[in-house]
């Protein structure tokens, strides 16, 4: 053991580069490694617990044993660097650049738009190459699981896809499938029967070709090392943590004998997160990923044999092998196993996680304990003292997170039993999202039927998600075997599981009802199954009713394919005039390699150092004292920054509502910032933070929600109102009165990149330099000054691109921006902020949770009269941007319908909560869902007797909408503000047309008739969008152009690009008026010393304000130039500028845009809230699974009246994008509150946002031909943010189909659902024989786990 006490080199190959490292440290994990130490950056910190996918690396292996090289795709974030010594490890930054060359799955994301902030696309890349490697001929399926574990916050995925899906050989050419020629973006032509409407967005004529040969080969030098004589034991010492890594079992034996405590890890997906986010500490971790004797697979006569430490990736692949070669009756086990390993994590997690981790995790959330336990699997146990096996069952797991192995004991392996010829077995479980995620609720279900008849010989069925730990119902089953497989059998067990499937009220995670009836309901699908399978065998059961059978079939993913339309440029058109054209993303090329530079990619400053924030942990208290003594005496720490340490004002001021940067006297939510530790690294400064000591004193009252707020009265200042006609009056008229109301919840932002800034002390006059993650640097310059009491001309921020924002980077990284200035400011060092996943959506909030309560007054023909709305908002803590927020909810509560009498009141409640901010949509999702509402449920009330005049109810909603909508050719909105609703009224019969409505309407109620526990439903709604500000002065762009003596040119504007295209679309606007292609055109940054005082990148006004600018500034060099131009008519671009400069001509122009002036008079109820108004269409269908909830997006389509595009490609891409989050808002994206105001889902495991599963297989996008704007530039229009309303289009649909559900149960079609319609509300509300077997939980008797805020 004496070479087991010294420290080990580490030796690897990052891109093909040898690496030794001679001390690394056991908690520095591969990210961080590749980020701080070799200074790749392609790899990006998205979560740092493996659920996004952003950190994605390809790992490479020699398998002596298989005599090959293993290529599989890790989450760098949770991959310890020390469990890589002798792997090769390739990124992004080693398969391609656009320095030498591009791979081509760099170039075909590029090329089909997969990229639009491109933080992500690293990642995408590196899943898809990691697949090439494997199987160069992928199937969609493939790409579709190589995909599975990738989040994408941008696109949709459905460009990825496109791109990616070339290289199954199904494509040669565009996204339509048609190859044997160029594509109409190259040569004007088109495929579509008008001939100047084009369908293809993009060209792969001429892309590169995959050439496996061109690959980075394995080092023979690790091949070498491996096969003469292993590795041998090693052992890695860092500051905290000591890690070894034993090469044979008797070693691992060994140290569990000395080291009982000591943690085994391999995959590290579920110790690593606990260490990494939750400060976790182990002095000693054992690796034992090395051991070939724990990663066998092989066969006996019964069964499969899997060492622990096999990958469920492995696992997965061996299953397939055999269930595709054995006979279907030996098998039956090993599908039902299959089918939960389809579903369990990403790719990522499942190529590093192992069965044997999965198992002794003993969470109930982790799906294949009960699937297991179900099909009697033994556990092969394994200590210094000897060997035993286990029975995997519910004995095994005593508590959460704990097991019945003795603290030196290790899982060797496990033992998957073959079926037998009259077992049936089934696998559910129903999660927050289809794939990647945890489920709510699993269960693993044999029974043994008697050959030939229908008599249960026995019976297992275990739950997982309804108790601590894994439950078998053993009750249940004892008293159910012997018994016929029938109806009695099952009304008898459905009332035994009632009583024996015990959910405590207190039950991590809550749904407590929702819980138990899936109990009930995965039995019942268990039930029916059985039934089929021995109606298949011609045993003398009753047989199903067809109309039962699709509750059998799970819904399957797929990937997303469109169809897309947009108008080609007129003919006269040179062709080297790029505007109107789909060009790609001006750095989707440096995206898609990892050279492009995100904030916190930039190179460390020497002397750099870290500061991690120090937040509340209560709601509303008083501060007694702050103690950071503890912090400043570890290792690293510098100092601790709080209130007094700001030398200037210790606020941020928004239109004169301040907002402490640190809290001086009382906190007034959890996750407010208290103070500031700074030290020499990250870690360090996260660890020192967890140290200082608050003292608080409970404040009264406290409260959360906006329902409690109304109680206590609690509303910011200003109130809004707007009115049109004379509503109570109008109430008189009416013959029906409807009043009820609608709650929509909140959604983080999730922009993929976290906030921050680096803060650079120049050491001269006070000058800093900000390299900050912000849509509005003007902004963040100006609150440091405010901060550190200087002057804005001695600040200068920079931001080269945003990872995503959202709105989310427009106030709360000022707060961040001014506490890192301090730091930087008090210890005269460079200082770096990077808010870690949590404490990002801790601190910086999101959307606001809406509450609308109305009262409507209509006709039975379904005309509206009179409504009368109250917004309520929960603003949170602080103001924020809250009252404007709402401003747009009342400006938009019309949406594209002529409500005569219309009154809206709006009051932003003030509660305990971190202050809500701006997102995408601005407060106008909340408004137009709530008038969508009230037009579902007036359309629900039309179509029910005595007044059912049409068909259907759906095409009552269809009847309702158009009855009310504008229609004369000039409008006036509810607050007067003119307009045409023309080109919405074309949307609206273009998308029905292209949607096929009337043809699926009547498919979709054959389909409902014959299925009694599936369900679809379709909505479609239009949209009217203001875009702009309605605060006018904000209504301006910047721009200044330079034009160098070689004929390049250099643009800076005001705007931020953050993933919606503003540089690509100023460079064609330039490209245009320049007549310079677009490639002598660049764009470096947007920064606050070249274009001062710019307005916020929001509102969909980017475009319109830069592209503006960037016109006026082009404009006036050219009027510089023609002279010269004149005068040298065969001169080349570059001799004119030259010619230019000797003739002393300035190549240098600002260019501004003073837009139009809008404002309210909100006594008034008028004024001309926008620039214009986007317009749209949008239905969507769907189908929910009445017995769990479970729902699928069918079809989307989409026709949206963007103007004269500027770049159809980015257009469509900013719709499907923005419509995706809308989904997530309406369906998925659920933020829970505990009752003490702590935020509980702050991470990708716990908060989910949609992924490739959730995009619907058909999402079809088409621009509105023939449309113009007269008002912005090149006529088009800003499309950034009225996309997100369509996902309530899922919503209507989804409401639709549970109305289905509820009609044939003889149910109200009222029902009440709120948003987001998650799994839990969809099943709630298709009440059935299940769910009103399950008592709701009295309000009152127990806390409840989170709160509707």
């Amino acid at each position: 053991m004496s070479s087991q006490s010294r420290c080990s080199e580490l030796i690897l190959f990052i891109n093909g580069k040898k690496i030794t490292e001679k001390n690394p440290d056991p908690e520095e994990v591969l990210l961080s490694f590749l980020r701080r130490k070799v200074g790749l950056t392609g790899a990006k910190y998205g979560c740092g617990g493996g659920g996004c996918g952003a950190c994605t690396v390809m790992v490479s292996r020699y398998d002596y044993q298989q005599n090959k090289v293993l290529h599989y795709t890790v989450n760098a974030c949770l991959q310890p660097i020390c469990t890589l010594h002798g792997a090769a490890v390739v990124t992004v930054e080693g398969i391609g650049s656009t320095k030498t060359k591009l791979h081509p799955v760099q170039e075909r994301i590029a090329k089909a738009h997969g990229s639009q902030c491109g933080f992500c696309t690293p990642g995408m890349v590196m899943s898809m190459y990691t697949l090439l490697r494997n199987k160069p001929q992928p199937t969609m399926e493939d790409i579709r699981e190589a995909l599975g574990g990738n989040l994408c916050r941008c696109t949709g995925y459905r460009p990825i896809i496109d791109g990616f899906k070339t290289f199954c050989g199904t494509s040669e050419c565009c996204q339509n499938g048609e190859g044997g020629g160029k594509c109409c973006p190259q040569n004007g032509t088109n495929s579509h029967e008008d001939g100047d409407i084009c369908q293809e967005l993009f060209c792969m004529d001429e892309v590169l070709p995959l050439d496996p040969s061109q690959d980075l080969i394995f080092p023979p030098e690790l091949m070498i090392m491996e096969k003469e004589n292993g590795v041998g034991f090693l052992r890695f010492q860092g500051e905290r943590v000591t890690l070894v890594c034993p090469v044979d079992l008797s070693d691992l034996l060994n140290l569990k004998s000395e080291h009982p405590d000591a943690p085994l890890v391999v995959g590290n997906t579920t110790l690593g997160p606990k260490m990494l986010l939750k400060g976790v500490y182990h002095p000693l971790v054992i690796y034992a990923g090395r051991i070939s004797d724990l990663k066998s697979l092989s066969w006996g006569k019964n069964g499969l044999n899997v060492g622990a430490a096999c990958t469920l990736s492995n696992l997965k692949e061996e299953l397939q092998r055999v269930v595709g070669e054995m006979e279907m009756e030996k098998t039956k086990g090993f599908q039902a196993l299959l089918q939960t390993l389809q579903c369990l994590a990403g790719k990522q997690i499942r190529n590093m996680a192992t069965i044997g981790g999965n198992i002794l995790s003993a969470n109930p959330k982790y799906d294949l304990n009960s699937i297991l336990a179900a099909l009697e699997c033994t556990l092969l146990v394994i200590s210094k003292d000897g060997s035993r096996k286990i029975l995997l069952n519910e004995k095994l797991f005593t508590d959460f997170g704990k097991t019945a192995l003795r603290p030196n004991e290790v899982l060797l392996a496990i033992d998957i039993p073959f079926s037998k010829p009259w077992e049936f077995v089934s696998a559910f479980r129903q999660a927050q999202r289809r794939e990647f995620s945890f489920s709510i609720v699993n269960s693993g279900m044999k029974v043994a039927i008697k050959k030939d008849t229908n008599l249960v010989e026995s019976l297992h069925i275990f739950y997982g998600g309804v108790g601590p730990s894994l439950v078998k119902v053993e009750h249940t089953c004892e008293q159910l075997v012997g018994r016929s497989w029938g109806e009695e059998l099952l009304a008898e067990a459905c009332r035994l599981l009632e009583d024996e499937v015990d959910v405590s009220p207190l039950i991590h995670g809550g749904k407590v009802e929702y819980r138990k009836t899936l109990a009930l309901s995965f039995f019942f699908k268990f039930y029916m199954q059985v039934v089929q399978n021995l109606h298949e065998r011609d045993v003398s059961v009753n047989g199903l009713p067809l109309e039962h059978l699709s509750a059998l079939k799970p819904f399957k993913n797929e990937v997303p394919h469109g169809h897309h339309s947009f108008q080609l440029v007129p003919d006269g058109q040179p062709i080297d005039d790029p505007v109107g054209r789909p060009k790609e993303h001006q750095a989707s090329y440096e995206q898609a390699t990892g050279e492009a530079k995100y904030y916190d990619d930039l190179p460390p400053v020497q002397g750099e150092l870290f500061v991690f924030m120090v937040t509340s942990t209560r709601a509303h208290a008083k501060l007694i004292n702050i103690d950071p003594s503890e912090a400043l005496g570890m290792s690293g720490v510098v100092t601790f920054l709080s209130a007094r340490d700001v030398p200037g004002q210790n606020k941020r001021l928004w239109f004169n509502n301040p907002e402490e940067l640190f809290a001086e006297e009382e906190v007034c939510c959890v996750g407010q910032i208290i103070g500031a530790v700074v030290a020499e690294t990250r870690e360090q400064a996260r660890r020192a933070a967890q140290k200082v000591q608050v003292t608080y004193e409970d404040i009264l009252p406290v409260f959360f929600t906006i329902e409690d707020a109304i109680h206590h009265q609690s509303f910011f200042d200003p109130q809004r109102k707007l009115q049109r006609g004379d509503v109570d009056v109008a109430f008189k008229t009416v013959e029906h009165i409807l009043e009820d109301e609608i709650y929509m919840g909140g959604q983080e932002h999730f922009y993929m990149e976290t906030q921050g800034v680096i803060a650079v002390p120049k050491g001269e006059n006070g000058e800093l330099d900000l390299f900050v993650a912000s849509q509005h640097s003007a902004y963040a310059q100006e609150i440091v000054g405010i901060t550190l009491g200087i002057d804005s001309n001695k600040i200068t921020c920079h931001v080269k691109r945003l990872g995503g924002a959202f709105g989310g980077k427009v106030m709360k990284v000022a707060n961040l921006s001014a506490i890192t200035a301090t730091a930087a400011y008090k210890t005269g060092r460079a200082v770096r902020c990077s808010l870690d996943r949590g404490d990002d959506m801790l601190i910086t909030s999101g959307r606001h949770p809406f509450l609308g309560k109305y009262k409507v007054g209509y006709n039975h023909d379904g005309t509206i009269v009179a409504v009368d709305i109250t917004y309520y908002s929960n603003g949170g803590c602080t103001l924020d941007e809250s009252s404007f927020i709402m401003e747009k909810a009342l400006l938009h509560m019309d949406n594209g319908y002529k409500i005569p009498n219309l009154r809206g009141r709006g009051l932003v409640c003030k509660t305990y909560l971190p202050s809500y901010t701006a997102f995408r949509g601005f407060g106008a999702p909340q408004g137009l869902t709530v008038m969508e509402s009230i037009l579902h449920e007036v359309a629900v009330r039309c179509a029910l007797p005595p007044h059912k005049v049409v068909l259907t109810l759906a095409c009552v909603f269809l009847q309702v909408r158009q009855i009310n909508m504008y229609q004369a050719e000039e409008c006036l909105t509810h607050h007067k503000q003119l307009f045409s609703p023309r080109d919405m009224i074309r949307c609206w019969d273009d998308c029905l047309d292209k949607a096929g409505y009337q043809e699926r309407l009547q498919a979709i109620q054959q389909f409902n008739v014959f299925n009694q526990w599936k369900k679809r439903g379709i909505s479609v709604v239009p949209l009217k969008f203001g875009v702009g500000f309605s605060k006018g002065f904000y209504n301006q762009g910047a721009a200044l152009i330079n034009i160098y003596k070689d004929g390049s040119v250099l643009v800076t504007h005001g705007g931020t690009e953050m993933g919606q295209g503003i540089n690509t679309k100023a460079i064609q606007i330039a490209s245009r008026i320049l007549r310079v292609p677009m490639s002598s055109i660049y764009i470096k940054e947007t920064c606050t010393g070249s274009v001062p005082n710019a307005a916020p990148s929001a509102a969909s006004f980017g475009t319109d304000a830069v592209g503006m600018a960037v016109k006026d500034a082009c404009e006036k060099l050219m009027r510089r130039l023609e002279p010269v131009m004149k005068t040298n008519p065969k001169s080349t671009w570059k001799q004119w500028v030259v010619e230019a400069y000797c003739q002393k001509i300035s190549l240098t122009a600002t260019g501004f845009f003073m837009g139009p002036h809008t404002s309210i008079d909100w006594e008034k109820s008028e004024g001309p809230a926008y620039y214009y108004f986007t317009f749209g269409a949008c239905c969507s269908e769907v189908e929910i699974d009445c017995l769990t909830g479970d729902h699928k997006n069918i079809r989307t389509d989409i026709v949206m009246d963007v103007g004269k595009s500027i770049n159809p490609a980015l257009d469509i891409g900013q719709i499907e994008g923005g419509f995706v989050q809308g989904i997530g808002l309406y369906t998925i994206e659920e933020l829970e509150f505990s009752s003490e105001g702590v935020l509980m889902t702050r991470s990708p495991s716990q908060y989910k946002i949609p992924a490739l599963c959730d995009i619907p297989p058909q999402l079809n996008v088409h621009l509105l031909a023939n449309a113009e704007n007269p008002y912005a530039i090149y006529m088009s229009k800003g499309i950034g943010e009225p996309p997100v309303f369509f996902g309530c289009t899922i919503f209507f649909a989804i409401k639709e189909a549970i109305a289905a559900a509820r009609r044939d149960r003889g149910l109200d079609e009222t029902f009440s659902l709120s948003s987001p319609a998650t799994a839990e509300k969809i099943r709630m509300a298709c009440i059935d024989q299940f769910t009103q077997k399950v008592p709701c939980t009295k309000e009152g008797i127990f806390k409840p786990w989170s709160i509707n805020v």
